[in-house]
């Protein structure tokens, strides 16, 4: 008799094949399989634990809307392998072994069902004395929509009506979902700062985690699993939203799966297309749908498909929200694809020297940023560059007064919603005292690149807008060349044609920045206005000020610099190149 789990013989057809998967899934099906029949460190899988909330969801949990809207739930394949996954792996206690899940899928496959469903089972079944339970979101109407979701699902059930009732939760001042018989409750919680004190969880649901911009209430409920075993459930799709939470778990649970970073505590399932192209190829899409012909009809996608395929607008959407494949807002001038590419390098190996620097000014509001653009000057026996790429090294300053203002307010999430501390930490960007950033930060730049790395300006390209002060540009002159320092105003007819060549070093990959994250962030809020004779200039993203192009602008000013002395350059990259 064969007793293995669902989750058992799942992972066995994702590794024999049986199962489209991408190779994100499979990394973890392989960790898993031996896993199963011995032991792991201090755990070992208990499949009466593992299929405990699995019976408890298919007796008790209604489907809250669709199709079989108030029918019992009939867990899919998939659904029971990530259940019996993360409750049947336990130590020697019976405490169980995940208590931070990242469950990636696409739009429609059963999140929101399988999140009210696990909120039940956690306050009703779990064995948890007074089991906080908590729906959390960056807003409180994104929260409330998952929320809405486990009340409609306790209606629907006559048992769970019997054991549950809507009314105050003292402990939190709020009305919520309580459990008299454990004394639980669930809760919808924000990032309102005040709302997130003082929680002593037994679970988290943090819904679409993928669309926060603010990590602020992952960090802080994160901090607070301190029981026996709570759990964390982030279940999401793929989403718009850049350099968030999202982004970082995502990124977190690849190095788990790449085997870079060792944590026994999170379990990372993601269900995504492999490459760009496989949103044409139906064979693949389950990849990302495993739900699909089941919980997802195939027609209703296989629509949005053939509409994407002509219309340009919704493609995105339909890459983004049925394929997890990463985009950048619709409305966004680059793709996100060509805001950046994930190659290093190490410049101390590459031959470079001179450099041609672009700088975009400000005074206490936007950031200050320098970009300077590296050639490589070997040639092969004809004459030709070997290497046609650009390097580039980038540096951001900020005035300290407008992150701290956010921080002494109490605000979780930082100015901007993007991690300026984060990025201060790891030297991308520098932080001004102050309100006010001296244009003096770049000339101190260039000359910490020259003494310390013996990288030099060979010119420089900056917006006159903010850089007013005759002694700037004077110090500069005298630094780089008089000839060699040029104006770059902002006008389409002379940055027009400049974009459009840059974005197609853009596309073709040449541009290596080591994967800077403000540079690709400040891409992908490029939008661009288009005049009457068909030329482009740049502004922000949907006008937003917190959408900063200011890394863009500076790489815009570099790229003019160096088009109007290309011939020179190159001759001096050619004629210094030692290799």
């Amino acid at each position: 008799m064969d007793d293995r789990t669902t989750a058992e013989k799942y992972v066995d057809d994702v590794l024999d094949g049986k199962v489209v998967a991408c190779r994100k899934l499979t990394a973890l099906c392989k960790m898993l399989q031996p896993r199963f029949t011995g032991s792991y460190k201090q755990w070992h899988y208990d499949r009466d634990k593992a299929r405990r909330p699995v019976q408890f969801i298919e007796r008790f949990c209604c489907v809250p809307s669709g199709r079989k809207y108030g029918k019992p739930m009939a867990l899919e394949p998939y659904e029971k392998f990530v259940l019996e996954v993360a409750y049947g792996f336990v130590d020697g206690n019976g405490a169980r072994q995940y208590n931070e899940i990242l469950w990636w899928v696409a739009k429609k496959c059963g999140k929101t069902a399988l999140a009210a469903a696990i909120t039940h089972y956690m306050m009703t079944s779990d064995g948890e004395g007074k089991p906080e339970c908590y729906v959390i979101a960056s807003a409180e109407s994104q929260a409330g929509l998952c929320y809405g979701g486990v009340d409609t699902m306790r209606r629907q059930s006559p048992e769970l009506a019997k054991w549950e009732r809507t009314g105050e939760v003292k402990d939190r001042k709020k009305q919520g979902i309580v459990c008299d018989r454990t004394n639980g409750y669930v809760v919808t919680l924000s990032g309102s700062p005040k709302s997130l004190d003082g929680p002593n969880p037994h679970l988290v649901i943090a819904d679409e985690i993928a669309a926060w911009d603010d990590r602020g209430p992952y960090d802080q409920m994160r901090l607070a699993l301190t029981r026996s075993q709570p759990m964390i459930w982030e279940l999401t799709t793929s989403n718009f939203v850049r350099n968030s939470i999202g982004d970082a778990q995502y990124d977190y649970a690849k190095r788990i799966l790449d085997g870079e970073v060792e944590d026994d505590r999170f379990l990372p399932v993601i269900y995504e297309q492999d490459e760009f192209e496989e949103w044409l190829q139906p064979e693949t899409w389950l990849k990302s749908n495993p739900g699909l012909g089941t919980v997802k009809p195939l027609d209703k996608l296989e629509s949005l498909v053939e509409k994407a395929k002509n219309d340009p607008e919704q493609r995105p959407s339909v890459l983004v929200k049925h394929f997890n494949i990463p985009q950048n807002q619709a409305t966004s001038w680059l793709t996100i694809g060509e805001c950046g590419n994930d190659e290093k390098v190490d410049f101390n190996e590459l031959g470079v020297k001179y450099g041609v620097v672009g700088f975009d000014a400000s005074d206490s509001i936007d950031l200050t940023c320098a970009q300077m653009l590296f050639m490589r000057g070997e040639r092969d026996k004809d004459g030709n560059l070997v290497d046609q790429r650009m390097y580039e090294r980038s540096m951001y300053w900020i005035a300290e007064d407008q992150l701290l203002a956010r921080e002494e307010a109490g605000f979780t999430n930082e100015r901007d919603k993007v991690p300026y501390r984060l990025w201060e930490s790891k030297g991308l960007i520098r932080v001004v005292p102050g309100n006010y950033i001296p244009k003096d930060v770049l000339l101190e730049w260039l000359i910490e690149l020259r003494d310390t790395e013996k990288l030099y300006a060979f010119a420089i390209g900056y917006d006159p807008w903010h850089v007013t002060e005759d002694n700037v540009v004077r110090q500069l002159k005298q630094f780089a060349g008089e000839k060699r320092v040029i104006v770059v105003k902002q006008d389409s007819p002379v940055i027009s044609d400049p974009m459009k060549r840059l974005r197609a070093e853009y596309q073709a990959g040449h541009l290596i920045d080591n994967a800077h994250p403000i540079n690709r962030w400040c891409r992908m809020n490029v939008q661009v206005k288009k005049n009457a004779a068909g030329l482009i200039r740049p502004y922000k993203r949907d006008l937003n000020a917190s959408n900063r192009i200011d890394g863009f602008m500076a790489e815009l000013d570099a790229w003019v610099a160096l088009d109007k002395l290309r011939d020179d350059y190159m001759q001096m990259v050619t004629s210094t190149w030692k290799g």
